[in-house]
């Protein structure tokens, strides 16, 4: 990297553990670059007391710096377990595999090394501004934290986004080794907290107290001293600490904020560690992360013939990583903010939920690391032997489906004139074949004017019912014990537009037809403004859904669902930003709801009382001043109380300006929320694609029913095949006669090659 004889010039802010083993590396590498690290604190000034570190982390500095790791290895405290204590009952998860040590001998190993390598150490100096830094080195390595000066002297660049999240947290120590990782959670009159431990050093233990802002004020935290402080945290969790006494060092109260950054680079400026992310303390991951980024920036330096390139290469290569950790850590923060919401679980429910709550650890790994433990949360669950959660039965009204497994409601855009024909014959009879235990059709639309598309499926006319019951037939004859739903809506003013693969939201090129809406506001810049829904045109659209109704029941459905999400006509009344009426109908959310409300009653009136009903809700509007998490709770609860059996949970597509946060099972937070503060049963969906997540969702109980479209197209038997993958082959999982034959993996051609048989000398 370096040009003949000019040394690069490197300078490192913050000495950190991410600056430090930065610094290190980049000398290592080319002895000759002068590396310089400023830190404004002391050698041993440290705000925390223990670092874990994964194995994964552990072998890259291995390969990268032999004497580091030989060091830390001699330091580490090594633990399997992790213990979760609730209402006085502990249970134990085993096969983790944690190892820990105190930072400030993780400090003190890479301060050692930077020395050996002649790295240049100014402790108690603050470093000089860094444009100055850039414009005499041809490196400046921004290690300075979360709350990192050189972020914001370059925030024009880098334009960071900082949140902060609910919970007070405060760092602690305690003069003793706990035996495994542990979780505690007290109940007190003021709120829940709850307790973070774990051993870095085999006479010492990290202890995070951490509880909800109102919690930490009610319980006065506000107003107590650092010292007071400690000692109110050490009687709370007294049986923990097994009466004895807590250290606080220089900690002191902080709310966690989440550091998001556009870019990681300003010219030769570069963001390390916790300066361009962070990510919440319960899964671990700050040291990790900064330390992984050092070894990242590294070796880009070293493989690419400029600092450009390299600084381009390393945020493409951790940009991805740190995103995924981010996810995880942001769900599992949320959990803990959350936790009040999971204290009635039952107590295996409750552990296996908070091991879960990442998304990273899941039900099938958990089983390969402690079968007893995954075992035992199956039979409190329910689970006969040898089934895996997924495959237990569920009833909703008279309805007992054999599974959890939906296939969730696809516009195929494939009728003609509202009509479903060969196409729906086969795209939903093949899915009621593959073995999931409910299979949903696309929005079926209550009127020709209420279409997406020219090309939606309808149940506004006889011949439209008399279409569907071929389908309803073919699904109770061939698949006997799957059920089959049918959604209802009405496009709203998201209607006549083109098929999703023309052009999708696009108004059609000539034949539109004029819409209706809450309120007369185009869903995109330069599409058709909706007329304003009048009185009359409320009541003969009530009247339309209630007559596809009573088509739907006399067509052989087992289930309706009301399709209230998305930005379709239903949910432009419940959204705040869709509907800006002023009279009964808008303004409260209450009056937003009085419209839907009254379409479900019309309906559930006219469907047959044995059969259930759900309802579609968007949980959240993904933009400022819309629909919230809050507010999805009080919708979901008004849809109960007028009789819905389950609210089926997903978000956004109510406004083009919406900036979802995708992710793996991103919306499934809501449903979890949705069902734990109104206890109705909830399906969950929205990027839920494999068995293990489906199984690890049901078994936490943040969900019901688990609703899954994109695999079902990718695969129509993803049911079956999941059943034939996990070895089960039972009442949950049914092969169609026809079909038995394959009800195993089919066997593959060897990979391996065998190996000699005996080893001669020469």
């Amino acid at each position: 990297m370096s040009e003949p004889g000019r040394p690069l010039r490197t300078a490192v802010i913050g000495g950190g553990p991410g600056g430090l083993y930065a610094a290190a590396l980049l000398k290592r590498l080319d002895p000759r670059r002068a590396v310089t690290v400023w830190e404004r604190n002391a050698p041993d000034d440290t705000f925390g007391f223990g670092v874990v570190l994964s194995d994964e982390t552990l072998g890259g500095i291995e390969h990268a710096d032999p004497v580091v790791h030989a060091a830390l290895r001699r330091d580490f405290v090594r633990w399997n377990d992790i213990d979760i204590v609730h209402r006085g009952v502990r249970h134990t998860a085993g096969g983790h595999g944690f190892a820990a040590l105190g930072r400030k001998r993780l400090l003190e190993i890479l301060q050692n090394r930077c020395r050996d390598l002649g790295v240049e150490l100014r402790h108690h100096r603050e470093a000089p501004d860094p444009a100055r830094l850039a414009k005499t080195h041809d490196l400046v390595v921004a290690a300075d934290g979360a709350g990192s000066g050189t972020r914001e002297a370059y925030a024009h660049v880098f334009r960071p986004t900082v949140t902060a999240h609910r919970c007070r947290y405060l760092w602690l120590a305690a003069d003793f080794a706990f035996e495994s990782f542990r979780f505690e959670i007290a109940e007190t009159e003021h709120g829940v907290l709850q307790l973070h431990g774990y051993p870095y050093a085999p006479d010492a233990s990290t202890v995070i107290v951490e509880m909800r802002e109102e919690v930490w004020r009610a319980a006065g935290f506000d107003v107590l001293d650092r010292q007071e402080s400690v000692d109110r945290c050490a009687k709370i969790f007294a049986e923990a600490l097994r009466g004895r006494p807590l250290r606080s060092g220089r900690s002191a109260w902080s709310t966690f904020r989440t550091v998001v950054n556009d870019r990681w680079s300003a010219g030769n400026v570069v963001l390390l560690g916790d300066a361009a992310h962070t990510a919440h303390f319960s899964i671990g991951s700050g040291t990790k992360l900064a330390v992984e980024d050092a070894l990242a920036l590294a070796a880009c330096l070293e493989e690419r013939p400029t600092v450009d390139e390299a600084l381009t290469a390393y945020e493409e290569e951790r940009r991805p990583v740190v995103a995924s950790t981010q996810r995880a850590a942001r769900a599992s923060l949320e959990w803990f903010e959350n936790l009040g919401l999971y204290l009635d679980q039952r107590p295996r429910q409750f552990a296996f939920n908070l091991l879960t709550r990442s998304r990273r650890v899941t039900h099938d790994n958990l089983r390969l690391r402690d079968a007893h433990f995954t075992g035992a949360v199956e039979r409190e669950f329910g689970c006969p032997p040898g089934t895996p959660p997924m495959f237990t039965p569920f009833r909703l009204r008279g309805l007992t489906l054999r599974n959890r497994v939906v296939v969730s409601p696809m516009d195929m855009y494939s009728a003609a004139d509202g009509l479903p024909g060969d196409f729906h014959l086969v795209h939903l009879g093949a899915r009621a074949l593959g073995g999931a235990g409910l299979v949903m059709t696309e929005m079926v639309c209550v009127s020709a004017e209420g279409r997406i598309t020219p090309g939606c499926a309808g149940l506004y006319t006889g011949r439209q019912a008399e279409a569907w019951r071929r389908i309803t037939d073919f699904v109770h004859a061939q698949a006997p014990g799957t059920a089959i739903g049918v959604q209802l809506g009405h496009s709203g003013r998201k209607g006549s537009t083109r098929r999703m693969w023309e052009g999708m939201d696009e108004p059609l090129p000539d034949g539109n037809w004029p819409l209706v809406a809450a309120s007369a506001l185009p869903y995109k810049p330069g599409g058709q403004t909706p007329r304003q829904l009048s009185r009359a045109q409320l009541t003969d659209l009530r009247e339309q859904f209630t007559a596809a109704a009573v088509r739907a029941a006399r067509a052989g459905f087992d289930l309706l669902e009301l399709h209230c999400a998305h930005g379709y006509l239903l949910s432009g009344f419940l959204s705040p930003l869709t509907n800006l009426r002023t009279d009964a109908y808008g303004g409260s959310l209450e009056k937003r709801l009085r419209f839907p409300l009254e379409v479900f009653d019309a309906v559930r009136a006219v469907w047959p009382e044995e059969r259930p009903m759900t309802v579609r809700i968007s949980a959240t509007d993904w933009a400022d001043g819309g629909t919230t998490a809050e507010d999805a709770v009080r919708i979901a609860r008004a849809f109960a109380a007028h009789g819905a059996d389950a609210i089926d949970v997903s978000t956004g597509q109510v406004v083009a300006e919406e900036r979802p946060e995708y992710g793996r099972s991103y919306q499934t937070p809501f449903a979890d929320r949705v069902r734990h503060e109104t206890g109705v049963p909830v399906i969950a969906v929205g990027a839920i694609s494999s068995w293990d997540d489906v199984n690890s969702l049901i078994l936490a109980g943040r969900t019901d029913l688990c609703a899954l479209g994109r695999p079902h197209l990718y695969d129509p038997h993803w049911t079956l095949h999941a059943a034939a993958e996990q070895g089960y082959d039972g009442p949950g999982a049914v092969w169609p006669d026809p079909y038995r034959a394959g009800s195993r993996r089919p066997r593959t051609g060897r990979t391996d090659a065998p190996r000699p048989r005996l080893t001669l000398g020469s």
